[in-house]
């Protein structure tokens, strides 16, 4: 089986590969493509994979941009976390999908589905699901309700400086300079929170926008921010996240 991966984690490509190649005993991975552009270009140039795995939400925009584009004629599998829209818009078109994190017995199934019934999604559908996600307005959190020693505290959204992972612990750090442990995962979170104040810019850190003071180059296209609250923080911007980060920035 040939395959490509488009997505622009590189952590959650490796992860999707390993488990690729221990599901299908013979699996060649072609390229992994972080973002509709790269996609557009391969698909262009190259000969249809077996299976293309393929993310959501990319660094330059939607993968079902790539539709538009690109004649997909191989069967795709969507990853995701979880969105009831985007699931429900699967399901009304019967297209594959997987939840992340992707456990190995749904992604057999997913291989099971596609390969044996050569299911593909036509751009028509690709464009209807689009409409759909847009059109479906989703509600945000505007606060959490926590458990704090022996009583309960409200965290506003708007009190959130930003949020980090350290030691396997998901800490809200507040505009007061505290912090509180959390019981969500940064993948929840980041489904959970406005894009439109809140960017998770790698694996550890997701920054509400006010709470940046400066953006500095850094190398291998990478950049490198100060927060104002937090100058001892060191927090990277990698490469594959920069072009979404400029692009959340300049809205």
């Amino acid at each position: 089986m040939e395959y490509i991966i488009i997505e622009d984690e590189q952590h959650n490509a490796e992860l999707l590969k390993s488990m690729v190649e221990k599901t299908t005993g013979q699996a060649n991975l072609l390229a992994v493509l972080p973002t509709v552009q790269d996609s557009v270009d391969w698909l262009v140039s190259h000969s249809q994979p077996d299976v293309i795995f393929m993310d959501i939400r990319l660094a330059d925009g939607l993968s079902f941009e790539i539709f538009r584009r690109a004649d997909v004629q191989a069967p795709v599998i969507f990853t995701t976390a979880y969105d009831e829209y985007a699931l429900q818009a699967f399901k009304v078109y019967g297209a594959a999908y997987l939840l992340k994190p992707i456990v190995r017995e749904e992604l057999e199934e997913a291989l099971e589905k596609v390969i044996h019934t050569r299911s593909q999604l036509s751009g028509e559908d690709a464009g209807a699901i689009l409409e759909m996600l847009k059109t479906r307005q989703k509600t945000y959190r505007n606060r959490f309700l926590l458990h704090y020693r022996e009583t309960y505290k409200i965290i506003p959204t708007e009190e959130i400086d930003y949020i980090c992972l350290e030691n396997k612990i998901v800490y809200f750090v507040l505009l007061d300079g505290s912090s509180v442990a959390v019981p969500y995962t940064l993948d929840e979170l980041e489904e959970q929170l406005d894009p439109q104040f809140f960017f998770r810019v790698n694996r550890q850190y997701i920054l509400h926008v006010n709470s940046i003071e400066s953006i500095h180059k850094y190398f291998g296209e990478k950049a490198k921010i100060m927060l104002k609250r937090n100058r001892d923080a060191e927090i990277i911007v990698s490469r594959i996240r920069m072009p979404q980060f400029k692009l959340w920035l300049d809205r």
